[in-house]
């Protein structure tokens, strides 16, 4: 039996293979090899500021299109809030009173009709403008980064805004998002396997600077996946060995960019799948922090491992997020206290994203984790700016919800974050009952300030 073979299908064959070598060579020299050394050719910096320039092209386009057509041009809200001078309840309920009523304001309290207007007027102020339930929905834009027409007040502006759409979402599908997707396998994969070959040799130095390089090889890799640009600000007080980094979280990436920079130690329940397999292979080669599902709930428990972690001062910094959640990064919300209560050093950290080029927050109430980053992959780019902030140690008389606070304040101060006293629990979660009891109890003691209840 003759075999006949078509010149065709072996042209075809040959052009396959010559585009796959040059695919990964082009992989190799300009994202694997710098992400090894740690250093960058430009290219992504040079694109953001194309991207800019286009967008402020779209941008003037939108609004000269708007007022040709006659349309409306939409600008949606701004989650941030107007800052307001802090009034007490006293003081406000004071004004009602002296609005509505010719009474003595310094005689005996006691109560009046009047006060329920205050009461009342917090609670529709809290329904127009709730400022803790904004914050685990996507920050909105004032301008169109041509990301998306999905929403209903942008109108059909010109032929040639749409077109410009359309090749964006050309190249975003054809070329960045495979080219990402195999960013991201090609790190997850090195850091699996190196992570286990590392985990055969014996604890010393050898194996710890492996360890490191590995790291961050790996997860440099995994930023250029996401062609992230991050600018890192104040690396002199990056973490040290024996402290605890605590960081505002707005995504499951903020761990990327943060170990990009630096190795940690990272705390967290012990998973399976892929993520279980992932967790199994560094903690050979580092000794991260994992808990089974039973012993997260024990404080004791968790407090005893990182007390006994952070006292090895050969060991890596602890990266922690306080605040349990993650926030759409306009806010940093209550960080709970238990990593502030075991006396070492915190080291804040202040992440803060561009949503022009695209949107970090993860809204897991929304988007599953292969969803989410599928949506991180096909947008523009990842850009954000990080803040090492000197560390902060717990000062005399002060306890842990106070020190919590204070590196709180510290963290929203230095990302032009709003600082919310809220806890990032009422994500899912409903209104304790202790926040209305502190409301209860401030109006009683006005209404009787020497009151005290009886031996």
């Amino acid at each position: 039996m003759e075999l006949f073979f078509n010149p065709f299908d072996n042209l075809v064959c040959i052009l396959l293979g010559i585009s796959f070598t040059v695919w990964f060579t082009l992989l190799l020299v300009f994202i694997i090899v710098p992400a090894i050394f740690g250093v960058s050719f430009g290219i992504r910096r040079l694109y953001m500021k194309t991207l800019l320039k286009l967008f402020e092209w779209a941008t003037l386009r939108i609004e000269r299109g708007a007022k040709e057509n006659n349309h409306l041009l939409y600008k949606p809200y701004s989650n941030a809030i107007i800052a307001k001078e802090p009034t007490s309840l006293e003081e406000e309920i004071k004004e009602i009173r002296r609005s509505g009523s010719n009474r003595d304001l310094n005689s005996a309290p006691e109560f009046e009709m009047s006060d329920i207007f205050y009461f009342a007027r917090r609670g529709v102020a809290s329904i127009m403008d709730d400022e803790v339930t904004k914050r685990f929905s996507a920050e909105e834009l004032e301008s169109w980064n041509l990301l998306t027409r999905s929403n209903n007040n942008f109108h059909y502006i010109s032929l040639r805004l749409t077109v410009l759409w359309g090749l964006g979402l050309l190249i975003r599908y054809s070329f960045l998002l495979p080219l990402r997707v195999t960013l991201a396998f090609t790190g997850v994969g090195l850091l699996v396997f190196l992570t286990c070959v590392i985990g055969l040799l014996p604890n010393g130095r050898l194996k710890n600077f492996l360890s490191q390089k590995v790291h961050l090889m790996c997860y440099r890799i995994c930023v250029r996946a996401l062609t992230a640009i991050i600018t890192y600000h104040d690396s002199e007080n990056k973490p040290k060995n024996g402290g605890i980094c605590v960081a505002n979280h707005t995504s499951p990436i903020d761990v990327i960019i943060l170990a990009s920079d630096g190795c940690y130690a990272m705390v967290g329940q012990i998973h399976g799948g892929l993520m279980g397999v992932i967790q199994r292979s560094m903690v050979k080669a580092c000794p991260h922090i994992w808990f089974e599902r039973s012993e997260v709930k024990d404080r004791h428990l968790v407090a005893k491992r990182l007390s006994d972690h952070v006292e090895d001062k050969s060991k890596l910094p602890i990266l922690i997020f306080p605040e349990g959640t993650c926030i759409n990064n306009t806010s940093v919300m209550m960080f709970k206290k238990g990593s502030f209560e075991i006396g070492a050093t915190v080291y804040p950290v202040a992440i803060k994203y561009d949503p022009r080029f695209g949107d970090a927050f993860w809204n897991s109430s929304k988007f599953g984790m292969v969803n989410y980053l599928l949506r991180m992959m096909s947008s523009w780019a990842i850009v954000c700016s990080v803040w090492y902030l000197p560390p902060m140690s717990r000062e005399e008389g002060e306890d842990a919800c106070q020190f919590a606070n204070r590196v709180k304040a510290a963290i929203a101060r230095q990302g032009g974050l709003v600082d919310l006293l809220w806890d990032g629990g009422l994500k899912r979660g409903k209104v304790k009952d202790t926040f209305k009891e502190e409301q209860q109890k401030l109006y009683s003691k006005m209404l009787r300030p020497t009151w005290a209840p009886p031996d």
